[in-house]
């Protein structure tokens, strides 16, 4: 299915999922509200330059794609107790992500995001 917005995408989204979801979106859009929110590859993205997160339900969890595997390496020690995998956290709507969680893994991958364009930067001068 396709989706025209995240609006479009959460109201395809049953509850408790989409109510889980919506939570997770207020957190990012409060933390970089200079992203833009698109779909990209049929689920809610974000983008500030490069890619920064998604988020996506499915049949028996949610999940917050990071984008980067090296973010999720750096918060090894946080993520314990959450099923994780490539770049990915699983989460369902009774044990939704904490914040501050959230926050600091978007934080992780805005450093990583302002490394890669520094590293790019000297490359090209």
């Amino acid at each position: 299915m396709e989706f025209a917005s995240v609006d479009d995408y959460l109201a395809a989204v049953p509850e408790p999922a989409r109510s889980a979801l919506q939570s997770l979106r207020t957190v990012i859009r409060a933390a970089v509200p200079d992203a833009t929110e698109h779909i990209s590859y049929g689920m809610p993205s974000y983008k500030l330059g490069r890619p920064l997160v998604s988020f996506a339900a499915f049949t028996h969890h949610c999940s917050l794609f990071g984008m980067s595997s090296r973010v999720f390496d750096r918060l090894a020690a946080e993520l314990q107790g959450w099923r994780t995998s490539k770049g990915t956290i699983r989460f369902t709507p009774d044990r939704p992500l904490p914040q501050a969680l959230v926050r600091r893994i978007i934080a992780e991958r805005l450093a990583e995001i302002a490394l890669l364009d520094a590293e790019r930067k000297t490359k090209n001068t």
